[in-house]
């Protein structure tokens, strides 16, 4: 399997847009920079609806997994570090310096309480929500699983965690809690992690625009903005059709 990290490389251009803007995005919930990724892109979203292109803009969030093998008991996520990165110096250096950049986004990062999770469970949660509900709840359960893990310190490899936070964006509790306990969503984890490996995908967050334009890791608002401004500018389509972002 490809190499796992978090990408915060260049933008890559891939052929011409040439169908409806479609961003389909591949992260893991416990990878910082798709956490910084993710607020980057919304706030670009944003920006755009503002300034009155209200184009649709259609986005699923696609399973990656940063550490597949991940126990599924928890343990400190500094530890992990410190283990990745040569010890608990470099480890906090690295730490420290993804908190102040998360932190220049409006997020807050707790890292000090954040636990090691296996995340399969986390995006079989977000298939569900995606599957049943659509890509707009699926938006607001990535949210609520990042802030899970970043901010509040909870285990979001834990069945009621994950069920906790789908209850907290209005989905059914029990019934998801359900979906978790069988095995529903696994194989449709393992095909993204598979469609992200065909595309060449080997770090996180990237962005794939109409399964032809790439954009890897946490670029600026600006630069997200430039991208989906020029690719609807040559759609030339009307604005509100199909879902939106």
């Amino acid at each position: 399997m490809a190499q796992k990290r978090a990408a915060t490389s260049p933008t890559v251009l891939i052929g011409s847009i040439v169908t409806p803007v479609r961003v389909e995005i591949w992260s893991d919930v416990i990878c910082p920079w798709c956490y910084i990724g993710k607020r980057r892109f919304d706030t670009a979203v944003a920006n755009l609806r503002a300034r009155g292109i209200h184009d649709a803009i259609d986005v699923v969030f696609r399973s990656y997994q940063l550490d597949p093998r991940a126990p599924d008991s928890p343990s400190p996520a500094a530890d992990a570090y410190a283990k990745k990165f040569g010890g608990p110096e470099a480890a906090q250096k690295i730490l420290s310096h993804v908190t102040s950049v998360a932190a220049g986004d409006g997020i807050t990062f707790n890292m000090d309480i954040a636990q090691r999770a296996n995340t399969l469970n986390a995006h079989r949660s977000l298939h569900y929500a995606y599957d049943n509900h659509g890509p707009a709840k699926q938006d607001e359960l990535k949210d609520e699983l990042l802030q899970a893990y970043f901010t509040d310190g909870k285990d979001i490899g834990d069945l009621n965690v994950l069920a906790d936070c789908a209850a907290n964006v209005g989905l059914d509790r029990s019934a998801v809690l359900q979906w978790l306990q069988s095995d529903e969503g696994i194989q449709a984890v393992v095909e993204d992690i598979q469609a992200a490996s065909d595309r060449g995908i080997t770090a996180v967050p990237s962005f794939v625009i109409n399964d032809q334009f790439i954009i890897p890791g946490a670029q600026d608002v600006e630069m997200f903005e430039n991208v989906l401004e020029r690719c609807l500018a040559k759609l030339g389509t009307s604005e509100d059709s199909g879902s939106e972002q």
